[in-house]
């Protein structure tokens, strides 16, 4: 044996070499990306060393949110990331994440010194980073995994640009012209590939609702700067407009119904009516904190009127987050992050809104194969909505109890099948109805 590895390295002397030159290599060019990586954000972005860059925090947010449109971008359709988008993506999430292991607080603990009981003061990572960036760095996890479950034959496919059938198929979205058509069988998908599929959806479902939770928390955390509270006019009413005012003022106040009274045809007017809503919740707090007499509802209106009215509007803001995670940000939000100074407020909410972001274009191209097949069934059918209002989960972003029991309840499923959104894969590959039924 020893004679035969003898006779191995001469056959190859330099093998052992070159393969530790490659690993040096990719360990300079990992350092030198890093390098560059951090020196724009302490520069804040400004490459001239002038001092004008922006602040930690906004370099941070504008970190995460680019590397994540470079990796996922690209990702228009329901099959594995490519290893090395994945590899990168794991490499410098790490690497911008690892700014959190340094944001401590003080705690109190108590330690025994010759038999003596003292109460010192040591550090430990600040506790909303120690709660939410394992949490999302799970459903980060989950996500791609998810999409790693389409590997393979699943009786879809996708057309290619030139599919003259294709082109005569009904989009889910007619306005994203540029996804691609799915395609599935004549006589549709079968029962336990749309059981399958289904349990994908689900699956994705919890996640962005997850994200979403974190997501509105964060923003709500972060404070109101001057800078947006100056444009504002002086009352609610003037924000809201007189249509709006009147139908969130009602005696009896139905959000769905208010809701359907409105056009939410185009994003623009879900974002103008989030805007005009954001604004004027922001100054009824404001006069309500400053216990200023005057109302913005008019003469004669109660504190606790106030406050109610406050808390439907609120109402209708949570249920527009959940209905439409994919619509533009809000003006107050842009604000915010922009203003935001806190650096583990900047990550935790630009770290969650990318997942939400990726976990709402998973659920559309899910969505796209089901109206797909249902067109198979019933070529009539409408295009399928992504939530309902019956559907959508009352999460009050200040509950934090809500969303620490969906995340454990989340946690519980990946971990016990080991895989996040595919644990009933094997249902479509020779698996048993059993196994899936146990899942739901």
């Amino acid at each position: 044996m020893v004679r035969a590895a003898e006779e191995d390295q001469n056959v190859n002397p330099g093998s052992g070499d070159e393969s530790t030159t490659t690993n040096n290599d990719d360990k300079n060019s990992d350092m030198e990306m890093m390098k560059e990586k951090f020196a724009k954000l302490l520069l804040g972005e400004d490459m001239s060393g002038g001092g004008k860059g922006v602040s930690s925090a906004l370099a941070l947010s504008n970190a995460i949110t680019n590397l994540a449109a470079s990796v996922f971008g690209e990702q228009s359709r329901l099959e594995p990331m490519p290893p090395e988008r994945q590899t990168r993506w794991r490499k410098e999430m790490d690497w911008l994440l690892s700014v959190t292991d340094h944001i401590v607080e003080f705690v109190a603990t108590k330690q025994n010194t010759n038999g003596v009981n003292m109460e010192v003061m040591v550090t430990r990572q600040r506790s909303d980073l120690h709660m939410n960036i394992p949490a999302l760095r799970k459903l980060d996890a989950m996500l791609i995994e998810c999409l790693d479950n389409f590997k393979g034959d699943h009786e879809f496919t996708y057309a290619s640009k030139n599919d003259n059938e294709a082109k005569s198929m009904k989009k889910r979205e007619e306005d994203k012209w540029w996804l691609p058509t799915p395609k599935v069988p004549p006589d549709g998908l079968s029962d336990a590939t749309r059981k399958w599929l289904q349990f994908q959806k689900d699956s994705v479902h919890q996640v962005l609702k997850a994200a979403l939770a974190i997501n509105a928390q964060i923003l709500m955390e972060m404070e109101v700067p001057d800078s947006y509270t100056e444009t504002l006019p002086k009352n609610g009413r003037a924000s809201l407009g007189d249509f709006i005012y009147k139908s969130i003022t009602v005696d009896h106040f139905d959000p769905d119904h208010f809701l359907s009274s409105m056009d939410l045809t185009t994003d623009h007017k879900i974002v103008d009516l989030k805007n005009r809503i954001e604004a004027s919740v922001v100054i009824w707090k404001r006069k309500m904190s400053a216990k200023d007499g005057r109302s913005g509802w008019g003469s004669g209106v109660s504190l606790g009127k106030r406050e109610q009215f406050e808390d439907r509007a609120e109402t209708i803001l949570l249920i527009l987050k959940q209905r439409y995670p994919g619509i533009p940000q809000s003006t107050l939000e842009i604000s915010k992050i922009e203003n935001n100074r806190n650096v583990g407020h900047a990550i935790l909410e630009s770290y969650s809104r990318i997942l939400e972001s990726l976990a709402h274009k998973v659920l559309s191209r899910i969505e796209d194969v089901q109206h797909a097949d249902a067109l198979t069934q019933n070529p009539s059918s409408q295009s399928l909505k992504l939530n309902s209002l019956k559907d959508s989960l009352k999460i009050d972003a200040s509950d934090f109890a809500t969303w620490t029991k969906l995340w454990w309840k989340l946690w519980a499923l990946h971990d016990r099948q080991h895989v996040s959104c595919g644990g009933g894969a094997e249902v479509s590959k020779g698996g048993t109805t059993s196994q899936y039924q146990e899942l739901e």
